[in-house]
């Protein structure tokens, strides 16, 4: 049975309006910051539209000494996202009618407890029952130590809510500043001398805009190169999770299965593939190569002609015809 390499797996780039197109040229070089809540500062007129707490109410609360901004821009007092932490726990305790005196023993203890580093923040979570605090960095696997919790939330939900509330455009140059890295990884990934800093860029897209679906797919296409197949799999996986209609993840899944002699679980991607672009040509010759190996000559013959409606010439329109 003919078979087609693993340059078959789809390259993507999506132009203005859609589909795979060439890669464009590499854009040039400039520094764009990537925004982390962590490292912001903030108002108080943006903590109290944040966690509903009005400013009267901080002032109060930075008075009595519980929490106070302990950051600086423009010769003012502003609020750190450390800062934001503690607010956070006040709120949420004082608004189950923990005493002010338990609170106060409590944001000494979550104080104490926050590493003075910014990058982890976002990986904690904060539990407290009113009088205890307990501050974890396996936010997958969070154990109160202090019985039935009153409060308990992950940092990077605090740090959602922040670009959320209050810096929607940022996330907005965020999600550009993604985009950019993965026009260049993607004008990068073919070549071996470049192939690297493509994979490094890829990464660095996803750190920035975890949901960027598209470059997970390449990244997969990066390791399936290399002969990783575990890894690629996985990144296509993370891909569809991200976007379920991303017709290029779901057909590298259908190759590989193809190419593991895995023929049914192909045809159910190839389909899936051909459901969302049915001028995906090469999911229309893989799907007829699936029911081929699965002896389903009558099921292949209509994906050999859709293949060769959509491309009429060259070497696999060939194979394509020797099989009608």
């Amino acid at each position: 049975m003919a078979s087609r390499k693993s340059d078959n797996l789809i390259h993507v780039q999506f132009g203005p309006n859609g589909g795979r197109v060439a890669p464009p040229a590499p854009p040039a070089p400039e520094p764009i910051p990537a925004v982390e809540p962590v490292t912001d500062l903030f108002s108080a007129a943006e903590v109290a539209r944040l966690t509903g707490l009005t400013v009267a109410r901080l002032r109060s609360l930075a008075r009595a000494d519980v929490v106070a901004p302990s950051g600086a821009r423009g010769g003012r007092a502003v609020y750190t996202f450390r800062d934001l932490i503690v607010v956070r726990t006040v709120k949420g305790l004082l608004d189950r009618a923990v005493t002010m005196r338990d609170v106060t023993a409590a944001v000494r203890a979550l104080k104490a407890s926050l590493p003075k580093v910014t990058r982890p923040l976002a990986e904690l979570r904060v539990a407290s029952d009113g009088q205890r605090v307990v501050v974890r960095a396996d936010t997958g696997a969070f154990l109160a130590e202090t019985g039935q919790m009153l409060l308990d939330f992950g940092v990077s939900e605090l740090c959602d809510d922040v670009v959320r509330v209050l810096r929607p455009r940022k996330k907005a140059e965020r999600e550009k500043t993604a985009y950019d890295l993965y026009v260049k990884a993607s004008s990068l990934d073919e070549h071996p001398d470049t192939v690297d800093e493509a994979e490094r860029l890829y990464r660095r897209a996803i750190e920035l805009e975890p949901e960027l679906a598209i470059a997970y797919t390449n990244l997969g296409n990066l390791h399936f190169r290399r002969g990783e197949e575990e890894a690629a799999v996985a990144l296509y996986e993370a891909a569809l999770q991200r976007d379920a209609s991303q017709p290029e993840a779901r057909y590298n899944l259908g190759y590989v299965s193809l190419e593991r002699g895995r023929a049914e679980l192909a045809v159910g991607h190839f389909e899936a593939t051909i459901a969302v672009d049915p001028r995906f040509a090469d999911a229309h010759f893989y799907l007829a190569m699936a029911y081929e190996s699965l002896g389903q000559r009558d099921k292949a013959r209509p994906s050999w002609r859709r293949y060769l409606e959509l491309e009429p010439t060259g070497t696999w329109a060939e194979v394509a015809k020797k099989h009608l």
